[in-house]
């Protein structure tokens, strides 16, 4: 049975995804680290210090970097979109379109 929706569609989309993804990921970076300085206060109770664990964990598992979570939430779902895609679907659909899109010499 033919596939039916655009597989080099969805190929960019999840692109396009992905370098919105990388451009927050600095500042969640950083954000990862203030939070980790902050555990460095001095007697600071524990009540406080496991909230600021708990949001380092929260963005290792979204962006990855942790020892829990390396990959992390956002790129592990990328790559279950990418997977979906039936392979080499996206090169043939691109070449199917450049081809449609010359035009006859006739």
């Amino acid at each position: 049975m033919p596939i039916k929706w655009s597989t080099l569609k969805v190929s960019e989309a999840a692109d396009k995804i992905e370098e919105q993804i990388k451009l927050a990921t600095e500042p969640l970076e950083q954000a990862r680290e203030l939070a980790k300085e902050a555990l460095t206060i001095p007697y600071l109770p524990q009540y406080v210090d496991q909230y600021f664990r708990r949001l380092c964990g929260e963005i290792d598992r979204a962006i990855g970097g942790g020892h829990i979570d390396p990959v992390g939430r956002f790129n592990a779902q990328l790559q279950s979109i990418r997977d979906a895609i039936p392979e080499d679907r996206v090169q043939a659909e691109q070449k199917a379109k450049e081809v449609g899109d010359q035009q006859s010499l006739l």
